[in-house]
């Protein structure tokens, strides 16, 4: 049965057709005193042998609201409790950047390995985050489903990652298109606060691009990215990235660079969520 979290009730959904799983009815409450309750009575009403929790933790309360579904499943009577966590929030703070910093991913990773018997999670910003897990989690390549949405008319396309380090996201788009050059930006420091950003080879001119990432935060080296293009007479410039966070005035910034559209997946629900990360989910399931 797929229990799912207020976060992601779309996904959950859409991983139960994939997977033709019972979708379960869940509660969310918050009482009076700002505690929150997230539960779930049909797992023990149906006596469920394998509860499959699947909630994007954007928030702090989206946390806690796991690890009560988790115990929730688990005080119902689930043989096994599955935790799929499509977007992991505190992700990207997978190291203690300054002396008595804490290594968030990992405290995290440990509280959410306290009720599962088993983790996925999408298309991490660092992978290597999977190992905080115990046991290790599984991460999820959902890259591929960045080329559905994507018109089917791109002009000698060009499939552009934010730096060289990830240009296995640029390919992966591009090979799931089925045509088109790859490349990245480079960033080249001018003086202590200048810095150029420009595609690293290929030539942009009157060619629709694809700008590719992992996860859009605040949009700001990205629009910073696209506006590069927009001085090279690139064609159409299409933004896809697997986590669509869009923190801020994130969809402002690309859409003032020149932005022709913003495709998403739902490991975060919004409006610019495009296609859906299930059937990857549900392969490795």
């Amino acid at each position: 049965m797929i229990v799912s979290g207020s976060t992601s009730q779309s996904l959950g959904a859409a991983l139960a057709r994939e997977l033709e799983e019972p979708l379960a009815a869940v509660e969310y409450d918050r009482f009076p005193d700002g505690e929150l309750l997230a539960a779930a009575p049909e797992v023990a009403d149906r006596n469920v042998e394998r509860a499959i929790v699947v909630a994007s933790t954007t928030s702090s309360d989206a946390h806690l609201e796991v690890l009560q579904l988790q115990d929730a499943a688990r005080e119902a009577g689930a043989d096994e409790v599955v935790t799929v966590l499509p977007y992991m929030g505190y992700g990207r703070q997978d190291k203690a950047f300054e002396a008595g910093h804490p290594i968030s991913a990992r405290a995290v990773a440990r509280a959410v390995s306290t009720g599962t018997d088993r983790v996925l999670t999408v298309t991490p910003h660092e992978e290597s985050i999977c190992e905080f897990f115990e046991p290790t989690a599984t991460a999820v390549d959902a890259a591929d489903r960045l080329a559905e949405p994507l018109p089917t008319d791109l002009e000698d396309p060009v499939f552009l990652s934010p730096d060289a380090g990830a240009i296995e996201l640029a390919e992966t788009v591009r090979d799931a298109y089925g045509t088109g050059a790859t490349d990245y930006f480079e960033k080249t420091r001018l003086s202590g606060t200048e810095v150029e950003i420009s595609p690293s080879d290929v030539a942009v001119t009157d060619r629709d691009v694809v700008v590719t990432d992992d996860i859009i935060a605040t949009g700001s080296t990205m629009s910073e990215a696209v506006g590069v293009l927009g001085e090279r007479g690139v064609g159409r410039v299409f933004v896809t990235c697997v986590h669509p966070l869009l923190a801020r005035d994130a969809v402002t910034k690309l859409s003032r660079a020149g932005v022709d559209a913003i495709y998403g997946t739902d490991t975060i629900e919004r409006q610019y969520s495009a296609v859906s990360v299930a059937p990857s989910i549900a392969a490795e399931l």
